[in-house]
């Protein structure tokens, strides 16, 4: 296996290729590979394993009962899957984590990552800044969803990433329709207030990205009607 391609993980961040090999030498672990929509942990499945993704990148997926779902996020190579399912109390995936797209993952049990942690501070660090990013992405998510407008959601997302990278230019998640269902709501409608928005000089649209133009007035659309 070639190492340095977890010399990006956060995980592993800090550690050199060669540090990498000799900690997960020492550590059981499996690598395993999935197919396009093929599920590799179920919702409420007992959360008993974490996955690091060497290729490919998954979704986690929450179903409803009436038959919607909510795109929750989307994992990309060097990113975990399932770490706060394992270490919480319920202990219980609260997702479907399918793969997009041809995947390899390499998979740890519970003890078998507490014993990782143990090897060296710096993978215990990262560990738990991961863990406190997925927190604190998570109340993004309940920010988002507390705006009823689609243009406020809209505004607030590209905000959101605007602020976490200093960058302008946002990429759009997948597409049209896959940031669509992240905000719950409809492609044609989540077109339409974007063209909307470019008309009144907030952001410059193309195929794949949004440009942020007037960032003072996407905040202004959030205190509308709050």
């Amino acid at each position: 296996m070639d190492y340095s391609v977890l010399e990006n993980s956060a995980l592993f961040s800090g550690l050199s290729a060669k540090a990498i090999r000799e900690v997960l030498e020492a550590v059981p672990h499996q690598i395993q590979c999935y197919d396009k929509g093929e599920i590799i942990f179920r919702l409420m499945e007992d959360a008993s394993r974490i996955g690091i993704i060497l290729e490919g990148r998954v979704e986690a997926q929450k179903p409803f009962p009436n038959g919607s779902q909510i795109n929750v996020s989307v994992r990309n190579a060097g990113e975990m899957i399932g770490p706060a399912a394992v270490f919480s109390r319920n202990r219980k995936y609260p997702c479907d984590i399918m793969a997009l797209q041809p995947s390899t993952i390499m998979i740890f049990r519970e003890e078998n990552i507490l014993l990782l942690l143990q090897k060296d501070v710096r993978i215990l660090r990262n560990f738990m800044a991961e863990l406190a990013t997925a927190a604190y992405m998570l109340q993004q998510r309940l920010e988002l969803f507390s705006y009823s407008g689609i243009a406020q959601k809209a505004a607030f997302y590209l905000l959101m990433q605007y602020r976490q990278t200093g960058e302008r230019t946002i990429r759009i998640p997948d597409s049209i329709s896959k940031w669509a269902m992240t905000m719950n709501v409809s492609r044609p409608s989540l077109h339409r207030e974007l063209k909307k928005l470019e008309m009144q000089g907030f952001i410059a649209c193309n195929a794949h990205r949004i440009e942020i133009v007037d960032s003072s007035g996407l905040q202004s659309l959030l205190t509308v009607g709050n």
